[in-house]
């Protein structure tokens, strides 16, 4: 009996967050109360305080049973392992953008806390979360960056925690445009060139600067060769003025009167 109460309370717990969810969708985190959430559910408020201990709490709850995508690239970031420092940002980055797209609740839930939420009142809380996750991404890609930047895979020419805050500013900046209108860009697409333009900015500065060779000059001809080419461009010159001469007409005489 008791491990089917608490299986109720799970299935009850989930089925309040599933209609948040929907209305946090539908019409925005502040303009949606607890009592609009426990009347759609078919529960009393006192059910939904059962469970959380206000909206904040409730909002939080959602967000922490969808890991957002940027969160996945955050946590496979924080141990860059013995391989490649930057492709396996890359790679989690890249993961990141893939899961927006593929996944309908992450969108959802995505969507929600970045366009219908209000960091005010009682949502004071949210705002502190997402500011903590922010602070761990940001701690966990410079960590990352660092260690390719011991290993020479990366330049110094920027800082790690600066070379980190451009990466996710590049990545949430794409995907809450996307957001607004998916059918403008291909996410996976536009991010990856995007990405690798900026990773390759942060490359070391020698192979950041590979030229394409440039074909070589001939060199000036000296002694002797200069002295046999001479005669052959006196000739080339005559050649040229007699004809350009032909070429031009003569002005006809004008007759005496």
């Amino acid at each position: 009996m008791a491990r089917r109460t608490k299986e109720e309370a799970l299935a009850t717990r989930s089925h309040i967050l599933d209609t948040a969810e929907r209305l946090f969708e539908e019409h925005g985190v502040s303009r949606t109360s607890l009592h609009d959430i426990a009347q759609a559910a078919g529960l009393t408020r006192g059910a939904i305080y059962w469970h959380f201990a206000d909206k904040a709490d409730l909002f939080n709850a959602m967000m922490e049973r969808v890991t957002l995508p940027m969160e996945k690239a955050i946590e496979a970031s924080a141990v860059p392992g013995p391989g490649d420092p930057v492709a396996a940002i890359r790679h989690n980055f890249l993961e990141a953008l893939r899961t927006t797209v593929s996944d309908p609740q992450a969108r959802r839930v995505f969507e929600i806390a970045i366009h219908k939420v209000e960091y005010v009142g009682e949502l004071t809380a949210v705002r502190e979360r997402r500011l903590a996750v922010r602070n761990d991404c940001l701690a966990d890609v410079e960590r990352g960056l660092k260690v390719a930047m011991r290993r020479g895979l990366l330049g110094r020419r920027m800082p790690a925690r600066m070379a980190a805050l451009g990466l996710q500013a590049v990545i949430e900046g794409l995907i809450q445009n996307w957001m607004l209108d998916p059918h403008a860009f291909d996410l996976v697409r536009a991010g990856e060139q995007i990405l690798d333009s900026y990773l390759a900015g942060l490359a070391p500065a020698e192979a950041a600067t590979v030229s394409a060779p440039r074909r070589a000059r001939r060199p000036a001809p000296t002694g002797a060769k200069a002295r046999s080419t001479e005669p052959a461009l006196a000739e080339a010159e005559v050649k040229r003025t007699s004809t350009s001469t032909a070429q031009t007409p003569r002005r006809p005489l004008s007759r005496a009167r």
